[in-house]
């Protein structure tokens, strides 16, 4: 038996590499498999050199609610009287991630029971980039795909109220390969090297994942039913009581 783990990652900065190359830190559009399972490990107090092998196994989802803006931040710093290379680190600004881990009952309790009483510190990729609370939203026995398309739109109230003349909203769902209903059909795939196979400073490793990308259509609870024309807030004429 599986259950599912929900998560709500969002937060000022997140960063979630999959690749870094020397003095350029780049980020993805949207939380990696390696980000999102050394935060579940951090959670429950495991060493850099602690076996990982049972939460590799599990599986990941996300959804972009809220993608936010890419932000560059031009990096300078010293050691002493010694300057360090420069470099190039990107952050996503602004943005709300519906995270899914899919795993057996007992591990899913325990990783769930930790996000709320977390060992060490819990981030968002970087340790620049903690989270806003609620991180964890709810553990369900529902299967992988239904937990999805049945979690309500997490994104801030007010980026929700920007599109409050949009009655529903197409969301990006990025999924470990199988996630995806064949019914429903994975419009794109790509590789990433993001699994870990240790976090080891020393030794660190990563093996590939496909992951498979489709669109779904969710409710906008900030909906209102005027259009645009019609709302008097935006039709009120400022010299009408002249």
């Amino acid at each position: 038996m599986s259950k599912v783990l929900v998560l709500r990652m969002a937060g000022p900065m997140q960063s979630w590499g999959s690749s870094s190359r020397f003095t350029r830190r780049s980020t993805e559009a949207f939380p990696t498999k390696s980000g999102i399972l050394g935060l579940l490990a951090a959670a429950q107090g495991r060493r850099r050199t602690d076996p990982i092998e049972d939460l590799a196994q599990l599986r990941v989802a996300v959804r972009v609610d809220q993608r936010g803006e890419l932000l560059r931040d031009f990096h300078t710093a010293h050691r002493g009287s010694d300057s360090m290379p420069l470099s190039e680190r990107y952050y996503r600004a602004d943005a709300a991630f519906a995270g899914f881990v899919e795993g057996p009952n007992d591990l899913i309790d325990g990783l769930s029971q930790a996000i709320l009483r977390p060992v060490f510190p819990l981030y968002l990729g970087r340790r620049s980039c903690p989270p806003t609370m609620p991180l964890r939203l709810a553990v369900r026995d529902e299967e992988m795909w239904e937990v999805i398309t049945s979690t309500p739109w997490l994104a801030s109230k007010y980026y929700q109220k920007k599109q409050r003349f949009e009655q529903s909203v197409s969301l990006r769902v990025l999924a470990d390969e199988g996630v995806i209903p064949e019914a429903v059909g994975a419009t794109s795939a790509q590789t990433l090297q993001d699994v870990p196979v240790s976090f080891d400073s020393e030794h660190r490793m990563y093996t590939f994942r496909t992951v498979e990308e489709t669109r779904i259509t969710l409710e906008n609870p900030e909906y209102v039913s005027n259009s645009p024309q019609e709302d008097t807030r935006l039709g009120h004429d400022p010299m009408g009581v002249l």
